[in-house]
């Protein structure tokens, strides 16, 4: 049997393959190795669901936030060690994700806008070009936790619609104070910042909370999308809960800047389900 996880910032999705299909699966939480060292990962995935499958379990595939030096795979890598002690291990970035759930083996321009954002050029089995993924506060345009923080500068500067400001303060009885102790002092403040999204597409139709997702989803378009080679004639994906539950504002946006958006789905986990079966 193979284990197969997708791994992000909030929440890591897994799944058990056997020659006869899915097995098992689970939703469990997100680990980055940006964040959390080896030892800290290793007691996280103190699960039930991995202990049970422990002995099971061959080939490992890991997708996740992160993964994209050696240093941080390697951290990955000796995490699940401690519990997979015989198995394959084999850990890849969440970008290859993407691209294997939505290109599969086609070309084609693949996305991530969950928490974070980041993309890719893929050519149909190979990442051929990408752009830098530096991490919520020098990044992730068009992510849940840019988009949160914008919604928290436009709170602290009193620069929101005050029908809109009344019921954060009702909602969540903010205040500056609480804003700086979660950014700055608590960990994980992209979670943080993205948890904040919800809130916003409750109230898609005032024109700042829509306004707030399209800018956003242009200022990743031209980050990153519009670097690509020929990116008017390439399909392009999306995968995240961004991306999904705000899919008529992206594609919105996207027309705009005519590019055209294909696949949106909000987890790649059913797209490499179908991608590894291949390998039973």
């Amino acid at each position: 049997m193979i284990l197969i996880a997708d791994s992000g910032a909030s929440k890591t999705d897994w799944r058990i393959l056997s020659d006869k299909g899915v097995v098992g699966q689970h939703r469990g939480i997100g680990f980055n190795p940006n964040y959390q060292t080896a030892e800290e990962m290793s007691n996280e995935l103190q699960d039930e669901f991995l202990l049970k499958a422990q002995d099971d379990i061959e080939t490992i595939y890991f997708y996740g936030a992160g993964c994209t030096f050696p240093k941080n795979r390697s951290q990955v890598e000796h995490a699940l060690r401690r519990i997979f002690k015989r198995a394959e291990i084999n850990v890849d970035h969440d970008m290859m994700a993407a691209a294997r759930a939505t290109c599969g083996h086609h070309a084609g321009i693949a996305c991530i806008l969950g928490t974070g954002s980041n993309s890719c050029d893929y050519d149909g089995e190979y990442i051929i070009a990408k752009r830098p993924a530096p991490g919520y506060i020098l990044g992730d345009e068009g992510g849940g936790a840019y988009i949160g923080r914008k919604f928290l500068q436009d709170f602290i500067h009193e620069e929101m619609p005050k029908k809109i400001r009344e019921k954060v303060l009702e909602k969540f009885q903010l205040d500056n104070q609480t804003i700086i102790e979660h950014v700055y002092q608590k960990p994980f403040p992209g979670r943080y910042m993205a948890s904040f999204c919800r809130f916003i597409t409750e109230h898609i139709n005032d024109p700042y909370c829509y306004m707030l997702y399209y800018q956003s989803f242009q200022d990743f378009f031209r980050k990153h999308v519009m670097k690509y080679d020929d990116y008017k004639k390439k399909e392009v994906n999306f995968v995240g809960s961004i991306a999904f539950y705000n899919s008529d504002i992206l594609r919105n946006a996207s027309y705009d800047v005519d590019i055209h958006v294909n696949l949106i789905i909000e987890s790649p986990i059913e797209g490499l389900t179908l991608y590894h079966q291949e390998l039973l």
